[in-house]
């Protein structure tokens, strides 16, 4: 056994342990399991936002789209920046909602706000299509990491599987908790090895990062620009918006806000978060300075490139590092994915069709729902897929449809009710799908249109279609909704 694998296997130990033990002095019950009891204070809420911020999308598809498309890959710390600049006013509203009426999940807070159970049901199976690609892209990208890192001792989908395993016996028993400790460890690493890196193979390989820039212009000058047409600025602009909008409409940033303690803990991490992911850019120098000393990978083999830079830069117990860092990049993010994806199910779906179910019922189910959506997402890992980038662009498109819904329920608009917001998400996601599908593209419907209309992304299309639906069915039925009111007024029991 070599010993890049060696200290890989020692990471993995040390997050299953952490992850273990975070449960100890805390009697487990539905609500400290999904939200941690809503006791996370400023830090461990900073840990786990960051945790969504530095995944392996982050630290291989970061720099392999860098590697592969260049400029298009700073759409990535331009709609996490602007994500958290949405949610110094966003995310508090729906804390404060959230706190008042003890939603514990994602697919509570939709039922609760539109008064609708179906809203609910769809907003729970929304969310979990939509947290698979972005699992498969952490399972994905563990396989290359410690494939890779372990110079092929150990095969991705093997790597693949033993963290699956490890993060689905860790969330079963801690919960949220065991996602908040492990990310301690893993920011911890992550940032020493990412800034190591980002600063240290520009300077070996160019003499600086300016130097390495200057090399790639004369060497390759497209890759310092957005493409004329496909990657183009009408699609970075979109994409920026369309993701800035939905991240905290991921289940897991979601289930992360719940979880805070106060409203000041929120906004003091919507305030110093930005500063953190510009971090990313040291990912971005690692694809670039591959570009010239890596060349050749083609399609989703772009996403080896900063590991193949490392195996031939470094010694392998750095590779070793590099690998373990990598490793807790995945487990992190996909604890807390899979935990709050079980949740969701179960408050949006099984809590309906078993009201009186007890907390113990409910808690059980939830660690069903883990072992099945670990399970489904790591059936579609093994029949492989997109680049990174891509799968992390179709979760986006998903969950971004429930953007309308959110914002009109802070105002309890005559412009959408539960019908109007299930058929503008339903509508919106159908879009979505069918596009990733068959690339489908608003050149299909209007050969002539310009490439600006064209490259806009299908996302953020589907979005303005939503919001046509939502508010156009909204204004039709509300005369519907305000007799179903009128009759659950009359119907309720009277008490003396």
């Amino acid at each position: 056994m070599n010993a890049a694998l060696l200290i890989i296997f020692l990471f993995a130990a040390i997050a299953l342990y952490l992850g273990i033990r975070a449960t100890r002095g805390k009697e487990m019950n539905v609500n400290e399991f999904a939200v941690g009891n809503k006791g996370f204070g400023t830090l461990f809420v900073f840990l786990l936002i960051a945790g969504e911020v530095y995944t392996t999308f982050t630290f291989l598809g970061g720099s392999g789209w860098a590697y592969s498309h260049g400029s298009a890959a700073y759409y990535v710390p331009a709609y996490i920046c602007l994500a958290y600049v949405l949610s110094y006013w966003i995310i508090p509203k729906i804390w404060r909602f959230a706190k008042q009426h003890n939603v514990i999940s994602q697919p509570q807070y939709f039922m609760k706000s539109y008064n609708s159970k179906g809203l609910g049901v769809v907003v729970a199976f929304i969310g979990t299509i939509a947290l698979i690609p972005y699992i498969v892209i952490q399972l994905k990208g563990l396989g290359i990491i410690v494939s890779e890192a372990s110079y092929g001792a150990i095969t991705p989908i093997m790597a693949s599987t033993i963290g699956a395993v490890i993060v689905t016996v860790y969330v079963v028993i801690s919960g949220i908790h065991g996602s908040a400790w492990t990310a301690v460890l893993k920011d911890i690493m992550i940032l020493i090895v990412i800034i190591f890196l980002g600063i240290y193979i520009p300077h070996h390989y160019f003499g600086g990062i300016q130097p390495m820039f200057e090399a790639v212009q004369a060497a390759k000058p497209e890759a310092l620009s957005l493409e004329a047409e496909g990657y183009s600025l009408a699609w970075f602009i979109s994409t920026i918006v369309l993701n800035a909008f939905g991240f905290y409409l991921l289940p897991q940033s979601f289930s992360v806000i719940l979880s805070a303690k106060s409203e000041r803990a929120l906004k003091k991490n919507a305030v110093t978060l930005p500063l953190y992911t510009i971090l990313i850019l040291f990912a971005f120098f690692i694809g670039f300075a591959a570009i010239l000393q890596v060349p050749g990978l083609q399609g989703a083999d772009g996403d080896l490139s900063l590991l193949r830079l490392v195996m031939q830069t470094f010694d392998p117990w750095v590779v070793g590092v590099v690998g373990g860092a990598g490793l807790l990049t995945a487990l992190v993010p996909v604890s807390v994915m899979i935990m709050s994806g079980a949740i969701g199910l179960m408050t949006g779906f099984y809590k309906l069709i078993k009201p009186n179910s007890t907390d113990r019922q409910q808690l059980t189910v939830s660690k069903v729902f883990v072992i099945l959506i670990i399970l489904a997402a790591y059936l579609f890992t093994l029949k492989g897929g997109n680049a990174l980038a891509i799968l992390n662009i179709m979760s986006y498109g998903l969950i971004t449809q429930l953007v309308p819904a959110i914002i009109f329920s802070f105002f309890h608009s005559k412009f959408m009710n539960k019908y109007g917001a299930m058929a503008g998400i339903l509508t919106g996601v159908s879009i979505v799908l069918f596009n990733a599908v068959t690339s489908f593209k608003l050149v299909n419907i209007f050969p002539n249109i310009p490439s600006v209309l064209n490259d806009i992304n299908m996302g953020f299309v589907a979005i303005i279609i939503n919001i046509i639906i939502g508010i156009t069915v909204s204004l039709a039925t509300n005369s519907i909704v305000r007799k179903q009111s009128e009759n659950e007024v009359l119907n309720e029991p009277v008490t003396n």
